[in-house]
């Protein structure tokens, strides 16, 4: 039963918890942190000796479908950028801002919009300060202005045949595909409030933290797996977001059961080849590693015995996602 609430299905404690630093992330944290195990350790390092070990599913054919998938993502810049791309349009310009007199009916316009750009599940909610990192993986302070006031999150789903292959490489290439359809539609979705003469700030992974956004804007809840999970697409989807001063209504967040079921549900624990998953029944303040945040009630994942599992397996897994039983389901929100 899916059902929207007032408050975000989420505890964080204010004496423990600011904002995230970016380069505490694990695939940051490898440039510099020399107390890693993987310090130094891109995870595709040893993709040549897997690939020649001929085994089902890492063959060099799969691997180059990785790195292809990764192409739009890997090479548009301009996706991820704060300011409007190419010349504007004569017309528009003539145009002027347009007035939003009615900001429900705005964000239903701009929900159709996604959707129009290949989103799957589309999201609003007020942008909430402490979700924002709090420096970028360059060092550089980040500072949003006060008038971007409300977030677009956007849901993109995998190809769930292929996340089923996961740990093989097929797995790691619908994950690409993922990002590069988020590039896509942060870019286009920046695109289309810059045209109505707003601003518009499209991010991925970057910038702020895209799951408790995505809680905020009602797709869904925090599962033991450390992803989000939603109703439709359980965690086989990305997120990305873009936040705005166009004005819109904030959507409710959602429950359906996922913590009460995840306390019930080893599954995600099972599958994880990297024991990084944890096993405990209640979720708690507790963290797991350095890349976690503090101040947060969840299951910890452990990121950096994770990100060893992916040097080991020269590419991303996804086993987590597919052992997930709201991955199988398939709900409408209502």
């Amino acid at each position: 039963m899916v059902k929207r609430v007032d408050v975000a299905p989420y505890t964080v404690d204010p004496q423990q918890h600011g904002r995230f630093d970016e380069r505490q992330t694990v695939f940051m944290r490898r440039y510099w942190d020399k107390t890693a195990t993987f310090y130094a350790h891109e995870y595709r390092e040893n993709v040549i000796d897997i690939i020649e070990e001929d085994r089902s599913g890492y063959s060099r054919v799969d691997f180059a479908r990785i790195l292809a998938s990764w192409t739009v993502h890997d090479c548009f810049g301009g996706a991820f950028s704060w300011k409007r791309l190419g010349q504007a349009d004569p017309g528009m310009m003539r145009l002027g801002k347009h007035p939003v007199s009615d900001p429900a009916l705005m964000s239903q316009q701009v929900k159709e919009t996604a959707r129009m750009f290949g989103v799957d599940l589309v999201g609003v909610c007020k942008v909430d300060r402490k979700w924002v990192y709090s420096f970028d993986r360059s060092g550089d302070p980040i500072d949003i202005p006060p008038e971007y006031q409300h977030a677009v999150v956007m849901g993109i789903a995998m190809d769930k045949q292929a996340v089923g292959t996961s740990p093989a490489f097929l797995s790691a290439a619908a994950t690409g595909v993922g990002y590069s359809r988020m590039a896509f539609a942060i870019a286009c979705m920046a695109q289309f409030i810059r045209n109505l003469r707003y601003n518009a700030i499209p991010m991925g992974n970057d910038t702020a933290l895209s799951i408790p956004l995505a809680i905020d804007a009602g797709l869904g809840q925090l599962g033991r797996n450390g992803l989000l999970i939603t109703p439709e697409y359980g965690s086989c989807l990305r997120i990305c977001k873009v936040f705005t001063d166009l004005p819109l209504e904030p959507d409710r967040p959602i429950e359906f059961g996922v913590t009460d079921d995840c306390k019930n549900c080893n599954k995600c624990v099972d599958a994880c080849k990297a024991d990084a998953i944890n096993p405990e029944r209640e979720p708690s303040l507790t963290v797991a590693c350095p890349s976690n945040n503090h101040g947060i009630v969840r299951w910890a994942v452990n990121a950096d015995r994770c990100y060893e599992f992916w040097i080991e397996n020269g590419a991303a897994c996804s086993n987590c996602i597919w052992a997930c039983p709201f991955t199988h389901r398939g709900e409408t929100v209502t």
